[in-house]
């Protein structure tokens, strides 16, 4: 995401070099930078031009500290006005109403309102513990209501069943009163998006936000849609009064300027973005965070905050254990943290969070996803013996290891040099001896073959 304007952002830090004070001369190329790299991110024209403005104006006086350059000092005053920008600060839901409180999701079809809902309603029902009830108004869109239906049923929440001969609003208000009457806390409206606005669907869901009076209007935007993300995000929120802003599909191939208009055009803030399919792929979004990674400077918070969530606690504690009493690191520890790296979104994942030096350095050593996937294969086509006693492993063992696991014979050899490798390094670890095990890690990971 942003990723050409990372790129040029980076630039900015080498162009202004030597001076001791920003001035109007000496930042007008690295604005211009700037100004390309947002346009090209599909940043609103409007946006762009209040946003530069800003900067130039906070930016021009600025005395540079001596442990930066010029650069650094620009890049600061762009940070910090990308935040603001961007909210300014975390946004959360506010559900603080009597019972049960009602979340509207509004958007064009194929926006991800559906799965939006059900991520939400995962996050309600694993996190805080509230008791979800989710409902579609969706009767135009074949199968809308049953796919609701499986979200709802993978996020451990209740569903409130329609059928497309109903109207979209009785279906809204017996949804509600089933909620009141069975002491749900928060009740989630999906509603029927549309390949384009129009007046009708509008007018629809005017009237079911009157109908439901709901603490939260959530608009549902894709990042991937650009300038139109822009001209929608207008359109709705002029028609209704919109609470906070969900964007969805941060994780694909798109220019992301969406991040930086939707917040501007609407006036509301942006309080999750969508960072995968699965139903764990949503993300509350932290503007500073975002404006860091846009600088190439990584979010590590959120990392941290992901490896809480998604390492075991006990897994990690029997690891620890295991090490106290001296016994080995065998295949199947192994098999646990490529599991545990999964949990957190695989490689990829956790390089996107990493500070743009970092992540290049790993880029630098070949990590591959496949690779990752073949490792945890041939693992699980070994006996539990074989994991925990590589050592018995000998031709015909190994053969039938990889006929199992669909490699070849060369492949289960190559993992387990590997894996002798990382024995090694644990038992440094054991020892005492970092120095020595950080110069052993080079080529630890699963490479590209």
């Amino acid at each position: 995401m942003l990723e050409s304007l990372t790129q040029r952002l980076s630039k900015v830090v080498k162009t202004l070099r030597g001076e001791a004070r920003l001035t109007e001369s000496n930042i007008q190329d690295a604005l211009r930078e700037v100004r390309v790299a947002l346009l090209e991110a599909d940043v609103a024209l409007p946006v762009v031009r209040d946003f530069i403005a800003r900067v130039k104006e906070l930016a021009v006086g600025e005395e540079v500290l001596g442990s930066l350059n010029p650069g650094q000092a620009l890049v600061g005053v762009v940070h910090r006005e990308l935040t603001v920008l961007m909210g300014g600060g975390e946004a959360a839901l506010d559900l603080a109403v009597v019972p049960p409180a009602v979340i509207l999701m509004a958007g064009l079809q194929g926006s991800g309102k559906t799965t939006s809902s059900g991520k939400i309603a995962r996050r309600l029902v694993a996190d805080q513990g509230k008791k979800v009830l989710l409902v579609s108004c969706d009767v135009y869109r074949p199968a809308a209501i049953e796919q609701l239906r499986l979200v709802a049923e993978q996020a451990g929440a209740d569903f409130f069943p329609s059928a497309p001969e109903q109207k979209p609003l009785d279906i809204a208000r017996a949804a509600l009163e089933f909620a009141r009457t069975h002491y749900h806390q928060v009740l989630i409206v999906d509603t029927a998006g549309r390949l384009a606005i129009d007046a009708a669907m509008m007018e629809e869901i005017r009237q079911l936000h009157a109908a439901l009076n709901p603490a939260e209007t959530l608009f549902v935007v894709d990042a991937m849609q650009g300038q139109d993300a822009v001209n929608v995000a207008r359109v709705f929120s002029e028609a209704l009064p919109l609470t906070g802003v969900v964007l969805t599909k941060l994780d694909g191939d798109s220019r992301g300027g969406a991040a930086l208009s939707v917040r501007q055009v609407t006036g509301q803030p942006i309080k999750f973005v969508g960072v995968s399919e699965k139903l764990d792929g949503l993300e509350t979004f932290h503007p500073d965070r975002m404006s860091a990674r846009i600088l190439g400077m990584g979010d590590v918070l959120s990392l941290v905050e992901e490896a809480r969530k998604a390492v075991d606690v006990d897994e990690a504690k029997k690891l620890a254990d295991k090490f106290k009493k001296g016994k080995g690191f065998d295949l199947e520890d192994f098999k646990q943290q490529i599991l545990q790296m999964k949990k957190m979104g695989g490689v990829s994942a956790l390089m996107d969070k990493l500070p743009a030096q970092m992540a290049q350095a790993a880029q630098g050593a070949q990590v591959d996803e496949g690779q990752l996937r073949r490792t945890e294969g041939i693992i699980n086509s070994m006996t539990m013996h074989e994991r925990a006693k590589p050592e018995v492993l000998k031709a015909s063992r190994k053969r039938r290891i990889a006929a199992g696991a669909g490699v070849s014979v060369q492949e289960v050899n190559r993992l387990l040099n590997q894996f002798e490798q990382m024995q090694k390094m644990m038992k440094m670890m054991q020892k005492g001896g970092m120095a020595k095990m950080m110069r052993s890690m080079k080529g630890m990971l699963p490479r590209a073959f």
